[in-house]
């Protein structure tokens, strides 16, 4: 199944491929690639490695923080809230207490402690 971030960066291209009136084909060679992978990147079947979006980025003359534009409404909807991680995880103190208190809890305990947390996680 395809990732949600995959997905978006490929419409992404294909709305700018369109709003400038290029073919896949055009697209394809300006990138150096065969139109099949456009159709691949497109439908977010295949990942766009940063380098290739970097030459897409260039071929569509657009910086490369368009494809991600929106990004957050999209995922939001896929990823449920209590799901999410902060930004900067560790940055937040509590989270590096947890984490602190968590690697001091003797080995096999922890193991015990961790599963107990998936079960919640997977209930809430």
């Amino acid at each position: 199944m395809a990732h949600p971030v995959d997905i978006h960066v490929g419409k992404r291209i294909r709305h700018r491929r369109w709003l400038i009136g290029m073919t896949q084909q055009q697209l394809a060679e300006k990138v150096g690639i065969k139109f099949q992978q456009i159709q691949k990147y497109e439908t977010g079947a295949n990942r766009v490695s940063a380098s290739r979006l970097w030459d897409i980025s260039d071929a569509l003359d657009v910086n490369i923080s368009f494809f991600f534009e929106g990004l957050q409404d999209e995922t939001a909807k896929v990823v449920p809230e209590k799901a999410r991680v902060p930004a900067d995880l560790m940055g937040d103190k509590e989270a590096l207490d947890l984490v602190r208190s968590y690697y001091a809890i003797p080995e096999n305990q922890r193991r015990r402690l961790f599963e107990l947390a998936r079960v919640l996680s997977d209930v809430a």
